[in-house]
């Protein structure tokens, strides 16, 4: 079971990624790690994974209609989202089809039983073997809990991934955190998806994904795809 993370460039020089892959990408605030975060779920959706977008910025309804704005073709019951910032405010929203309310970023008992509940449902009774999980972000739960409660949240999923053949996408915010916050999480991750501040905007690479480093590219987001340039 292999995956592409649907940036066309990076995946050539890289070459399928193998189930069980968990990546952290990391960059600086206004780069559009939401919108990779989200394209990288989309290019799985289109080619029939399921997809499980945790969502600690953004409400889920917004994460949704991102989806549904950009391909209507993308079967819905393939997406599931775990909204953990409707009830903070103050909106008491039911769970629905496809999005599951935890009660704040710092319920990670609440946001990991709904993750359970969207991967049993892609797993078990729809039996949709390629899944990604993309968490955004761990910067927004490290604000609430502390570092060891979050690596015991995160090695519990990242077990979960590598024993599913799944893909693990996990955002963190640079410059936010200490050296040794970085240093511990990293140990959870294979690879990484970095993102810093180029001469014309912003430049982009994996690391851990093939043999060596890719270079940097610079790149825009248009719509559905990331452009590399260089």
């Amino acid at each position: 079971m292999t995956y592409n993370l649907g940036i066309s460039r990076i995946d050539e020089l890289v070459g399928d990624i193998k189930g069980g892959t968990n990546i952290m990408m990391i960059g600086p605030p206004m780069c559009g790690k939401d919108d990779i975060t989200n394209i990288i779920a989309y290019h799985g959706l289109i080619n029939k994974n399921a997809a499980v977008v945790v969502s600690t910025r953004e409400p889920g309804k917004n994460v949704l209609d991102w989806f549904e704005s950009r391909d209507l073709s993308i079967p819905p019951e393939h997406i599931g989202i775990v909204d953990c910032v409707t009830r903070t405010l103050g909106f008491g929203a039911p769970d629905t089809e496809n999005i599951k309310m935890a009660s704040s970023p710092v319920d990670l008992t609440g946001i990991g039983v709904k993750i359970s509940q969207f991967f049993e449902r892609f797993w078990m009774e729809m039996q949709i073997k390629e899944t990604r999980l993309c968490i955004n972000s761990l910067s927004t739960i490290l604000m609430y809990s502390n570092l060891q409660t979050v690596f015991r949240f995160l090695h519990v999923f990242t077990g979960r991934i590598k024993a599913a053949n799944a893909l693990g996408v996990y955002v963190i915010e640079d410059g936010m955190h200490d050296e040794k916050t970085i240093v511990t999480l990293k140990q959870l991750f294979d690879a990484m998806i970095e993102i810093r501040e180029g001469d014309d905007g912003y430049q982009i690479r994996a690391i851990g994904l093939s043999s060596k480093p890719t270079p940097w590219f610079d790149y825009e987001i248009d719509g559905v795809n990331i452009v590399l340039r260089g």
